[in-house]
C-alpha cells in the first residue's frame, strides 16, 4: 500500500501565554512567561503554589448556548475553542459530502478533575439528588473529541488517547496514520487539560514533581538549569488540522509543515520515573526517524519534552546524545515548557502546534531561565532569545507517567 503525506493546514492553541495561535507564538518569541500565583482556589497550604493558568478565558465567546457549556468541564470548551482556530486557519468545511472522511482525535491525561471535585462537594454538603445529569458526560475524557466532532459534523475516524504527558503527542500522530494509510483525508487532533486544583496540585507536590519557586514564579520553570526542581502545572488545549496532501494543494491551503514520521515506544521501567539512560526515549525518536526515512543528521531542531524535573531533562539529553551521536552537539534543542509550564496531556498538542508554527516560520522557541547549564546539559538548548535559522527537520518528544513516550517528525513544505 502507498503511503499517502500529510500535512498541517491549521492550529488553533489556547494557552497559559495567550488565548489564539498568533498571540501564543508573539508571546513565546518575546520569551513572556506564563506562570503566576495560582488563583483558582486558595494554595497557602501547598508547597507549590505557582500554576500556569488561561487568563481571560470566556466559553461564551466560542459557544453561544449557556446550556451547551454547562455539559462540558473547563478542558472540553478548551478543545472546542482550539479547534474552532485550527479549523478557521485551515479554511476546511465539513460537508455531507466528505463528512465520513473527517475525523477527531483529541485525547485528556486526567479530564474533568474540577468537576469531580466540585460534584463531590455538592453531594457531601446537599444530597446525590443534586448530581447534574452532565456530571459523567462532562468530565470523561473523550467528550472533547465527541463535542467536536458533534460541532462540525465530523463523522469519519473518532477516539481519544490518554497517555499522561504524551497524550498530545499520540492523537496527532494517531491522525496522521488514519490519513496516511486512507482511512481519512482530514483530521482535527490534539490535546486539551484543565486540572489547576487542589487534589492535582496536592498529588503532584506530594510526589515532590512540582517546583517549589513560589516568590518567582516566572523563572520557575527552567529546564535543564542547574536550579531546576520540578515542573509547573499548566492547562489549556492545542489543536492541529492535517490533511492529505493532494487535498491540501487542492484547496489551495496555507501549509504551515509536513509530517514526516511518528514514534512510540516503552521505558517499561517504573510508574514515574524515566529511565535513567533515556533508553525508552531513544527509541521513541529512532521510531520517528525511521518512520519517515530521515537520517539523525538530517534533524535541524528538538522541541524538546523538557520539563525542568532533575531526572527527566537528564535522561532526554542522554538519549538525545545516543540517537545523533556528535550532530546532537550541531542541532538545537528547547523546551517550550519554560515558557508555558506543562500543559500535561495538551503539552503535545500545544507543543506539536509550535512545532509547526516554528518550520512555517524558521524560528527557534527559545529556553527562558537557562542561567547556568546543569551538569551533562551541553547541547545548544537556545536560552533566553529565540533565533531565526534554516529549520529543515524538526521533532518534538512527549513522555509520560508509565513509561509511555511519543515523538512527530515534521519537515518544511517546499512545494
Amino acid at each position: 500500500m502507498t503511503e499517502r503525506r500529510v500535512v498541517v493546514t491549521g492550529v488553533g492553541l489556547v494557552s497559559p501565554l495567550a488565548i489564539g495561535t498568533d498571540a501564543t507564538w508573539r508571546a513565546l518569541l518575546a520569551g513572556e512567561s506564563g506562570v503566576g500565583p495560582v488563583t483558582r482556589f486558595d494554595a497557602s497550604g501547598f508547597p507549590s503554589r505557582i500554576a500556569a493558568e488561561v487568563n481571560g478565558f470566556d466559553p461564551a465567546d466560542y459557544i453561544s448556548d449557556r446550556k451547551e457549556i454547562k455539559k462540558g468541564d473547563t478542558f472540553v470548551h478548551y478543545a472546542i475553542a482550539a479547534a474552532d482556530m485550527a479549523m478557521i486557519e485551515a479554511g476546511l468545511e465539513v460537508t455531507e459530502k466528505n463528512a465520513d472522511r473527517v475525523g477527531v482525535i483529541i485525547g485528556a491525561g486526567i479530564g474533568g478533575l474540577p468537576l469531580i471535585e466540585a460534584t463531590h462537594k455538592t453531594v457531601l454538603e446537599r444530597g446525590p439528588s443534586r448530581i447534574s445529569p452532565f456530571f459523567i458526560p462532562g468530565l470523561i475524557v473523550n467528550m472533547p473529541a465527541g463535542q467536536v466532532s458533534i460541532r462540525f459534523g465530523a463523522r469519519g475516524p473518532n477516539s481519544a488517547p490518554c497517555t499522561a504527558c504524551t497524550t498530545g503527542v499520540h492523537a496527532v500522530g494517531d491522525a496522521f496514520r488514519q490519513i496516511q494509510y486512507g482511512k481519512a483525508d482530514a483530521m482535527i487532533a490534539g490535546g486539551a487539560e484543565s486540572v489547576i486544583t487542589p487534589l492535582a496540585l496536592g498529588g503532584f507536590a506530594a510526589m515532590k514533581a512540582l517546583s517549589t519557586r513560589n516568590e518567582e514564579p516566572e523563572r520557575a520553570s527552567r529546564p535543564w538549569d542547574r536550579d531546576r526542581d520540578g515542573f509547573v502545572i499548566g492547562e489549556g488545549a492545542g489543536i492541529l488540522v492535517l490533511e492529505e496532501l493532494g487535498q491540501a494543494l487542492d484547496r489551495g491551503a496555507d501549509i504551515y509543515a509536513e509530517v514526516a514520521g511518528y514514534g512510540m515506544s516503552a521505558d517499561a521501567y517504573h510508574i514515574s520515573a524515566p529511565h535513567p539512560d533515556g533508553l525508552g526515549a531513544a527509541a521513541v525518536m529512532s521510531n520517528a526517524l525511521s518512520d519517515a526515512g530521515i537520517e539523525p543528521d538530517e534533524v535541524d531542531y528538538i522541541n524538546a519534552h523538557g520539563t525542568a524535573t532533575p531526572l527527566g531533562d537528564i535522561g532526554e539529553v542522554k538519549a538525545i546524545k545516543r540517537v545523533f551521536d556528535s550532530h546532537a552537539y550541531e542541532l538545537a534543542v528547547s523546551s517550550t515548557k519554560s515558557s508555558t509550564g506543562h500543559l500535561l496531556g495538551a503539552a503535545g498538542g500545544l507543543e506539536a502546534g509550535l512545532l509547526a508554527l516554528a518550520v512555517k516560520h524558521q524560528t527557534l522557541p527559545a529556553t527562558i531561565n537557562l542561567d547556568h547549564p546543569g551538569e551533562e546539559c551541553d547541547l545548544d538548548f537556545v536560552p533566553h532569545q529565540a533565533r531565526s535559522c534554516e529549520l529543515r527537520v524538526a521533532l518534538t518528544n512527549s513522555f509520560g507517567f508509565g513509561g509511555t513516550n511519543g515523538a512527530l517528525l515534521m519537515r518544511r513544505w517546499e512545494g
